[in-house]
């Protein structure tokens, strides 16, 4: 649905890394931005579905793999290692979560309008969001 919103200095489309940062640098400099996204969350592809969260699952397995082939090495004994899925989902999401929530607070303390919906230009000088 359609929405009017105040006059911005800068309108940017796009709250993956390239969006997030131009909006923080432009409020530093004194501008009225607004921050159009389709997700709810900041952050982009890269921060809510792909690297981030990908890397997180990662970081868990590599930490499996050296309890299973490495730990008695050092003289730590383990019973059989074994992959808690949920927690390991549970720990991937909470990475995420953490990261999107500082990217939230940094732009509200930059006073930056964060809007959800999918952005079009109706002019040269409009946008037009819709949910």
């Amino acid at each position: 649905m359609p929405s009017a919103l105040s006059p911005f200095d800068l309108i940017i489309i796009g709250a993956g890394p390239g969006g997030y940062v131009c909006a923080f640098r432009a409020a530093q400099l004194g501008l009225k931005v607004a921050l159009v996204d389709k997700r709810a969350t900041l952050g982009g592809t890269c921060l809510n579905v792909g690297c981030i969260p990908s890397k997180a699952l990662l970081h868990s397995s590599e930490h499996v793999t050296w309890a299973k082939h490495h730990a008695q090495e050092h003289g730590i004994k383990l019973g059989s290692v074994e992959v808690d899925l949920p927690a390991f989902m549970k720990r991937k999401d909470e990475v995420v979560a953490k990261n999107v929530g500082g990217l939230a607070l940094l732009a509200k303390a930059r006073k930056i309008t964060v809007v959800t919906g999918a952005a079009s230009f109706v002019s040269a000088s409009e946008i037009e969001v819709t949910s």
